[in-house]
């Protein structure tokens, strides 16, 4: 966990429910920087196909939607900075409304095969399509005519989560390349077996 991540979530109320529950508390550590992104992680980031992102409106409570889109939708534009393009939907703009009045958010990744989870605090922008051309043509706004509005995201802190209790879930992509090796090898077996089945002249 990083370090920058811990001074933002461990609260007193977090160290008064510690103490409670185990009998001690672990203070947060001083407040370093906020995170930037390694290698690591903008690896990870760059291969996922969605997403959870949450909000709050005006009065605080929590909004939590999923996020989807082709591999790499989520693109990494600096080592604090992400984007993703907003399509059009059922015009709600649940999320593009809180933003106007609290800009923080909160990004949940999963990568469920490999049971890898990563958690980023930030905060976000809504930003017209003819605002930013250079924040558009990497997110890929001009060849998705769909895209109504783009978001970017200062990244704050993050974390990765251990894998406990992680189910591991796989995409119909996902299940089609583990299993063609063994449905390209039961071909291999039906045509040697066709063979030897063959009549000698």
């Amino acid at each position: 966990m990083s370090q920058h991540y811990l001074h933002r979530h461990l609260t007193p109320a977090v160290l008064e429910a510690q103490l409670q529950a185990y009998g001690q508390s672990h203070g947060p550590p001083p407040a370093p920087e906020p995170d930037r992104l390694s290698a690591r992680e903008i690896t990870f980031i760059s291969a996922r196909d969605s997403f959870y992102l949450a909000s709050l409106t005006e009065a605080g409570a929590p909004y939590l939607q999923h996020r989807g889109g082709p591999v790499g939708f989520l693109r990494v534009l600096d080592e604090r900075t992400l984007g993703f393009a907003d399509y059009g939907g059922n015009r709600q703009l649940l999320t593009a409304g809180h933003l106007r009045r609290d800009p923080r958010v909160a990004l949940f990744l999963m990568d469920y095969p490999a049971r890898r989870r990563l958690k980023i605090d930030g905060e976000a922008e809504v930003v017209p399509l003819a605002d930013d051309p250079q924040l558009a043509e990497p997110l890929g706004s001009r060849a998705a005519v769909e895209v109504e509005r783009l978001f970017r995201i200062r990244v704050e802190a993050f974390d990765w989560n251990c894998p406990q209790f992680i189910t591991p879930l796989f995409t119909e992509a996902e299940l089609e390349a583990r299993l063609r090796p063994l449905q390209e090898r039961i071909i291999a077996l039906e045509d040697e077996l066709r063979g030897l089945r063959r009549p000698r002249s």
